[in-house]
């Protein structure tokens, strides 16, 4: 069953871990975020980040979010991989086998999003039986 909704983020520490010219860096990024719709909760979320350019990057990470979707309350990890191109971040995203805990646990998870303005993104989620 598909699952929508938007999540706002509420906090981000980013830290350059090495840095070349012209924009080229890798940098980490610990990011806490407040989900709303189909999924509410709040999630903590550790980011790798190889920027091309200052305006292009690819990112990848783990999501820990607790809350409830659909009713369904527990915790779920998440793995990420992302992008971020001309002002937009977007990432594919899917359960941890074996992190998801209380009402979440046994189900498959996966989804996207695609940021908006102001920290604000766009989810779509799947959760099946497993």
């Amino acid at each position: 069953m598909e699952y929508k909704g938007s999540f706002a983020i509420t906090k981000w520490d980013e830290d350059t871990l090495t840095e070349k010219p012209e924009g080229v860096k890798t940098s980490h990024a610990t990011i806490a975020q407040t989900y709303s719709g189909d999924m509410s909760g709040e999630s903590s979320l550790e980011l790798l980040m190889s920027y091309q350019s200052q305006l292009a990057a690819k990112f990848t990470g783990f999501e820990t979010f607790i809350g409830a979707v659909n009713g369904m309350r527990g915790a779920v990890t998440f793995l990420h991989h992302g992008k971020f191109e001309n002002g937009v971040a977007s990432s594919d995203f899917s359960v941890v086998e074996g992190s998801a805990t209380g009402e979440l646990a046994g189900k498959v998870i996966s989804g996207s999003f695609v940021s908006g303005e102001s920290g604000k993104a766009n989810y779509v989620i799947e959760v099946l039986d497993s």
